[in-house]
């Protein structure tokens, strides 16, 4: 039996969350250079903020991914996947824009990180779904 999986379009979209990744990570490097802080935030609340910010995307872009990478394995159609895939990419976004102007509430922050609980729990309830129907 030759079995061929596919992940196309989660690809897609963890190589788009990858560059954001990447831009985050490269903003702590500049931040700690500027500020000249090594370890830690050495006190700086930009610092804080940006090593909170890529904090949150590491704690919820890998586990939605993996979530995402299930539900395209299933035979989910494609243009879910794209809808679940972008939103995530701008949840993610918006969260990291609205971070990085406060640690206290902001609208992008707080948009951001309801969009990245509608994708989480919609990807959730799907992926047992699919798993219930086969």
């Amino acid at each position: 039996m030759n079995l061929t999986f596919s992940l196309t379009t989660t690809a897609l979209y963890a190589s788009l969350l990858a560059l954001v990744f990447l831009t985050l990570s490269f903003n702590i490097i500049r931040l700690r250079f500027k500020l000249k802080v090594g370890v830690g935030d050495g006190g700086e609340r930009t610092l804080t903020k940006a090593i909170r910010v890529h904090g949150n995307f590491s704690e919820y872009v890998p586990f939605t991914l993996i979530l995402l990478a299930s539900y395209e394995l299933g035979g989910a159609d494609n243009l879910w996947l794209h809808i679940l895939g972008s939103t995530l990419l701008l949840a993610r976004i918006l969260h990291a824009i609205g971070l990085s102007q406060s640690l206290g509430t902001t609208m992008p922050r707080f948009v951001g990180m309801i969009l990245t609980f509608v994708v989480l729990l919609t990807l959730a309830i799907e992926n047992i779904r699919m798993f219930m129907i086969s």
